[in-house]
């Protein structure tokens, strides 16, 4: 119980802050704070759960490129602990080919959604981290995998964050290259609607991913202009909503210049 209590504590106290250079300057202490409670208790899957989300957030938002490998190779490692200790047979994963990896994430059952989760979303914030070019990144059907499943679990989880990771990574090549740019706007759109406009990054992934990619300038605007005129305010948004704000600016900036 304690895990999960200090876990959802210190993800509830970072997430509702609206002030990113408050948690860029004092996030490093509930860095060392999870470190602390992961050492204390090591076998708590939502411990290292909430450890992969928040080394994962700090290395891919607030630090230098060069840190950010190491941080969010930190994520990686809770993530693949958390997920390993949720649901055993996840500890042979590693190395694992692609038709056994996806044949064993069917035996994911929805009460280890939480953990599975982290481990996808730390992923990828690693190969963000450590790749200079998405779509030459070898891993990503592997993590596709993962939030593939994931959504099959529960599609609602998270408010939709799920189905925007996917319109991301169907988003990320034209359709000469592979791309699937009309099923990452069903995915978008599905992300908007579960999240009810609460989660600004929706929109902002939206409008860079797929409506750059399609060159639709009039719904990239619209998006963006609908983040600049939302309120930030949302539980557990609030912080990423911040930094929405700030991302529509420049891509809005660079609007024309694109189109």
């Amino acid at each position: 119980m304690i895990g999960g209590k200090a876990a959802d504590t210190l993800s509830a106290v970072i997430l509702n802050q609206d002030d990113p250079a408050l948690i860029e300057s004092g996030l490093p202490a509930y860095l060392l704070a999870v470190d602390g409670l992961i050492s204390q208790n090591p076998d708590s899957a939502a411990l290292n759960a909430a450890g992969a989300q928040l080394f994962a957030l700090y290395g891919s938002s607030f630090t230098t490129p060069d840190r950010a490998v190491t941080l969010t190779s930190k994520a990686r490692r809770y993530g693949d602990r958390a997920i390993c200790l949720a649901h055993p047979p996840a500890c042979q994963w590693a190395g694992a080919d692609y038709t056994r990896f996806v044949a064993e994430l069917e035996g994911v059952g929805k009460k280890e959604i939480g953990p599975l989760y982290s481990y996808a979303v730390a992923w990828l914030a690693n190969l963000d981290a450590t790749s200079e070019d998405w779509t030459a990144v070898a891993e990503l059907p592997w993590v596709e995998a993962v939030l593939e499943r994931t959504l099959a679990l529960d599609e609602t989880y998270e408010e939709g964050a799920v189905h925007s990771y996917l319109g991301i990574l169907n988003s990320l090549r034209p359709p000469a290259l592979g791309g699937k740019p009309d099923v990452a706007r069903e995915h978008f759109e599905r992300a908007l609607e579960l999240s009810a406009g609460r989660d600004l990054s929706i929109k902002v992934e939206y409008a860079r991913r797929y409506a750059r990619l399609v060159f639709d300038q009039e719904l990239h605007d619209r998006l963006l202009t609908e983040v600049l005129n939302a309120p930030v305010e949302a539980p557990h948004k609030t912080l990423f909503n911040v930094l929405a704000k700030q991302e529509a600016e420049t891509l809005l900036a660079s609007s024309k210049e694109y189109f």
